[in-house]
């Protein structure tokens, strides 16, 4: 019998005696041997060290489990390349991701090829070769992170890391029948990463498994001072059930699936499945996260990509990098603000959709192409392939790529479950669910069967009844008194705004400075909350924090609902400043410090 690589499989061979992780590491370098180094890796570790590696690994949760990581994330001691000769350096220190991954016990195999510069969705742009998908090798794998695709499809490695700014952890995962995890930007530390687009740039996990990419993102995400977008209020990553009965939003219009007819059946034919499975099939307007995608390569957003690659000559690049990179040169700074104008508008827009739904579901890609037909119209239908996933990172969307079948050609199909910030460990609990739903589902190309592979461990429904409070000031995040929630383990849930009626001043002698919010009934309200979950003995402690003149009392907000929050006293109110007109505390204190 074939050995199987899914982490679950070996943990439990290594734990029953059954199996070593040098005889491990041999089978994966034979394995590697069979199909060939190139194209889909651009270096390995020698076999030698990573047997001396082995010996010395922390017993950890990901101990002895093979990976390999996409060449624009650094390894100490190993070249990063992007994919770009001319490029390549050698880092003495790995990124803190593999740094963390190898902490856990986990065995670095080597650095797999990419679209150059992580520019591109479809796996052909490198001088190292182009990895084909792992069904039909007249088709692409996928990009940019394709060579990390197709060593975990074809059964090579446990898992690997991409990184994914535009797709490219969930578009290689549907054409190659694996897992995606794309996670909340800032929850994975991108320091050792080179960029693409900094800003909107993520680490991505490939795996075979749903459960298999919750374990290795367990171990991954942790908070890195280092990494200037590192999200220090992000929950810690756990599998749990949504709240209410699961909504899952599709688009109230017709997609495009490019002439895939295919593909179209097989993405109605999920939400039929999702259906049978008790979920309530939600429209929404499409359109804000439709506008939001184009801005990506439309927008200044492209100037971004400059950062790595400017100072190369056009002799060093990929002939269609090269001129997508280069196309960031006429971004002016004006088109810059406005890129982030239209931005916030269509976030708001989409914001207003989120309040219909909690999970949407879309195809990771409305359809795939043969290698010969995107070498011949590159631009475009590689801008067809990001149709779905472009808009996920600039709206700070969580991301879910799972396995929805096959073409009747062979070629697999794949969806994208796509939720709201830290919504992580919910999409993994709906993921995996819809995976398994799945008749004979298989482990990427792979034989082994899905079936034979244990579920997600979703943590218990939680019984305790839990409140919603409204924060207006210093427990916002970021803000000094935050710690008071997170602490508790409160849950983030939204930014919203309150009702007409209010007003907000900034409160004299406080420590922090506070503000005070009151009904006065004339107030135009509109003033920014968040709106923080946390269980009935949570709030208790955190209520017996509240100093006065500030306590705690109900908030309408501005689609009427109804939620706990800060409130102050009349009294306090005496030589205080009235801010209302600045919309909320971070606006303020934004104005004051810059005046």
């Amino acid at each position: 019998m074939t050995l199987s690589l899914d982490i679950a499989h070996l943990t439990a061979l290594y734990e029953q005696g059954k199996a070593t992780p040098e005889a491990v590491v041999e089978e994966v370098f034979a394995r590697i041997g069979k199909r060939g180094v190139s194209p889909d890796w651009i270096a390995l570790r020698d076999k030698a060290s990573v047997l001396d590696r082995v010996r010395h690994a922390p017993r950890g949760p990901l101990y002895g489990i093979p990976f390999a990581v996409k060449d624009n994330i650094d390894v100490g001691g190993m070249p990063t390349t992007c994919a770009c000769p001319a490029f390549a350096y050698t880092p003495e220190r790995s990124a803190t991701v593999v740094e963390r991954l190898e902490a856990a016990g986990a065995i670095l195999i080597g650095k797999t090829n990419l679209d150059q510069f992580a520019t591109g969705l479809n796996g052909t742009r490198s001088p190292y070769g182009i990895p084909t998908n792992v069904f039909n090798a007249d088709y692409i794998s996928g990009g940019s992170s394709s060579g990390s695709a197709v060593a975990v499809a074809a059964g090579l490695v446990s898992f690997s890391l991409g990184t994914d700014t535009a797709g490219s952890g969930r578009v290689p995962a549907a054409f190659n029948n694996i897992v995606g995890l794309k996670p909340t930007k800032g929850i994975i530390s991108t320091r050792g990463v080179v960029p693409a687009c900094k800003s909107q740039d993520a680490v991505s996990i490939f795996a075979l498994t749903v459960a298999d990419a919750a374990k290795v993102a367990e171990a991954a995400i942790a908070f890195d001072k280092d990494d200037c977008y590192a999200r220090a209020d992000a929950p810690p990553f756990a599998v749990a059930e949504f709240a209410r009965p699961l909504r899952v939003g599709i688009p109230n219009a017709p997609l495009s699936f490019f002439e895939d007819s295919e593909y179209q059946r097989l993405y109605h034919q999920t939400i039929d499945r999702l259906a049978e499975l008790g979920a309530e099939i939600t429209p929404f307007n499409f359109a804000p996260f439709r506008d939001t995608a184009a801005l990506l390569y439309d927008g200044p957003w492209v100037a971004e990509r400059l950062f790595a690659a400017d100072d190369l000559s056009e002799s060093d690049l990929n002939p269609v990098v090269g001129d997508i990179i280069r196309s960031g040169k006429s971004k002016s700074a004006l088109s810059v603000f406005e890129g982030f104008y239209r931005l916030a508008e269509f976030r708001r827009a989409a914001d207003a959709e989120w309040k219909r739904m909690d999970v949407m579901v879309l195809p990771t890609a409305g359809t795939t192409y043969k290698i010969a037909d995107m070498l011949a119209d590159p631009i475009r239908l590689n801008s067809n392939l990001g149709a779905y996933t472009n808009f996920v990172n600039l709206l700070d969307l969580s991301a879910l790529a799972v396995p929805a079948g096959f073409r009747d050609d062979g070629i697999p199909f794949g969806v994208t479950l796509i939720g709201r910030a830290f919504a992580d460990g919910q999409l993994a609990a709906v993921g995996d669910m819809l995976h398994r739903a799945l008749d004979g589902a298989k482990l990427g190309a792979t034989q082994v069967a899905l079936s034979g592979a244990p579920p997600v461990t979703t943590a218990r429904p939680v019984k305790k009844r839990t409140v919603q409070v409204a924060v207006v000031g210093a427990h916002l995040r970021g803000q000094p008194l935050n710690g008071q929630l997170t602490e508790r383990d409160a849950v983030y849930r939204e930014t919203c705004r309150t009702a007409k009626g209010y007003r907000l001043y900034a409160l004299p002698g406080t420590t922090p400075p506070k503000p005070g919010l009151v009904f006065e009934g004339s107030g135009p309200g509109g003033l920014e909350v968040e709106i923080w979950e946390m269980d009935e003995a949570a709030f208790g402690s955190f209520v017996a924090l509240i100093p006065p003149p500030l306590g705690i009392g109900t908030l309408v907000l501005d689609d009427g609902r109804q939620v706990k929050g800060f409130l102050c006293e009349g009294h306090a109110l005496r030589g205080a400043e009235d801010i209302t007109e600045f919309g909320g505390w971070r606006a303020w204190l934004t104005r004051t410090a810059v005046a």
